[in-house]
């Protein structure tokens, strides 16, 4: 807690304005690879029972997992109504697993045996002590042999937390309120130490579930891709704005509350732990999907004869280049999932965390500022860094100066219905504060001129 409210005293989130996609797909890629490997973890466990009990857990995983996926490509396909289809995005996994719950009591397969997710008392801690840790107790020797263990807690904390922070406001998100990366870091002090004297698991931002959410919270429409022969009748959806509020975080904090309560903990002991195998495995693809070093081994293993020149990595002149920055990122995930199966796995943020300056004052060296700009962009739009002294290299301009990349890009990231609407906007004296700062154009420390959304 202590060393908590110190990096946030010290504004010590101002780092993050060197952190990129490099550093944030390296750490999400880790991560998806964790939920699978925690998946196969929960099925090696099932020949604890016996053979049945373990083949038809991995049926069940894999059920699960096919069905859930597919709930989310019927919310990406054209398939049913609007609503209907945004229903399945959004719950069709939740749905998926409480079906699968009762699956298992269908026909023969209510004669197997199948661990369940194991619980305890209700508002009771899972060992046998009481709500309070007696820290009273404990020796000033202990408190300082703590320390090392305490600062290496809150390099993962810091690191995870704010990479979760950043890839949950992303450029591809249109978010009009700014952030709070300070404050953020004070109020996890301030949850880390409660946790602490409670002695439960500190409460920290997660990946891919903190972007999921946000993702869960946009409201799209639908475009034309244009007018000409080539695109005429193919339309695309994009992301109109974000509800931007705080009523889904506080219910899924009173829901985990409410799972405490006995008749919910009746109900998640009924669960298999085949089902939450399959809820990794689902949760572990979707991540790797969205993930920038999945796109790009994608790219690299395509034909490219076959590969449309609008691929935004075809204008990278030098193919090599493409290899040496994925295999960069696949090393440091190498690295990093290594160290996690080794006693040190506390400490497995550090090589990551050793990256960004590799990436910010390293790679440069060697790779031209257009092919960074093409392998790699910033997190988050200079809005959302604005608290933290902007993305380095970049100057945010002002909106009166290039109006016409501010009319594109306001299109692009949905945030006004037409350029008309732009200019009235404009005219009405609007440009200045908040749409000044989003709607900026975004010049790079070699003078290279960007829009301040850039997708890879």
């Amino acid at each position: 807690m202590i060393f908590h409210w110190i990096l946030a005293i010290s504004n010590s989130c101002n780092s993050l304005k060197y952190v990129t996609r490099f550093s944030c797909d390296i750490f999400g890629f880790y991560v998806a690879f964790i939920y699978l490997q925690k998946g196969i973890q929960v099925l090696t466990r099932q020949w604890e029972v016996n053979d049945a009990s373990a083949y038809l857990s991995i049926a069940i995983a894999l059920l699960v997992t096919v069905v859930a996926y597919l709930c989310g490509i019927v919310g990406n396909s054209s398939l049913f109504q609007r609503h209907i289809r945004k229903f399945i995005e959004d719950y069709g996994t939740p749905l998926t697993v409480i079906f699968f719950t009762g699956f298992v009591h269908i026909g023969k397969n209510a004669g197997i045996e199948l661990l369940k997710l194991p619980t305890s008392r209700a508002f009771f801690p899972t060992t046998d002590r009481g709500w309070f840790i007696h820290f009273w107790d404990i020796g000033v020797a202990d408190v300082f042999l703590a320390i090392p263990f305490a600062i290496l807690l809150t390099i993962l904390f810091w690191f995870d937390h704010n990479v979760s922070s950043l890839i949950a406001q992303g450029t591809e998100f249109p978010l009009r309120k700014p952030a709070g990366f300070h404050w953020d870091i004070f109020l996890l002090g301030l949850t880390t130490g409660v946790a602490g004297l409670l002695g439960i698991p500190f409460p920290n931002g997660l990946i891919p579930q903190a972007p999921f959410h946000t993702t869960s919270l946009c409201v799209t429409r639908t475009v034309s891709d244009g007018d000409d022969e080539a695109n005429k009748g193919h339309n695309r959806r994009v992301v109109d704005h974000v509800v931007e509020q705080r009523v889904s975080n506080l219910a899924q904090g009173l829901l985990t509350l409410g799972t405490m309560t006995g008749p919910l903990l009746i109900v998640l002991h009924l669960i298999p732990q085949a089902v939450l195998a399959g809820l990794f495995f689902v949760m572990g693809i979707q991540a790797l999907e969205a993930n920038g070093i999945t796109a790009k081994l994608i790219f690299l293993a395509k034909d490219k004869h076959l590969t449309p020149r609008s691929d935004p990595l075809m204008q990278v002149e030098r193919r090599k280049a493409i290899w040496i920055f994925v295999a960069l990122e696949l090393i440091g995930f190498g690295a990093t999932f290594a160290i996690t199966q080794t006693i040190a796995a506390i400490g497995f943020p550090v090589f990551i965390f050793l990256y960004i300056p590799l990436r910010t004052f390293g790679m440069p060296r060697w790779f031209t500022p257009q092919e960074l700009g093409l392998l790699d962009a910033p997190t988050a739009s200079p809005f959302t860094m604005e608290s933290v002294g902007g993305n380095h290299g970049q100057v945010v301009e002002d909106e009166a100066a290039n109006e016409v990349l501010g009319y594109s890009d306001g299109a692009e990231r949905g945030e006004a219905g037409s350029i008309k609407e732009s200019q009235e906007m404009m005219e009405a004296g609007r440009t200045n504060a908040d749409v000044g700062r989003r709607r900026g154009s975004v010049r790079d420390a070699d003078g290279i001129e960007s829009e301040s959304v850039r997708r890879i």
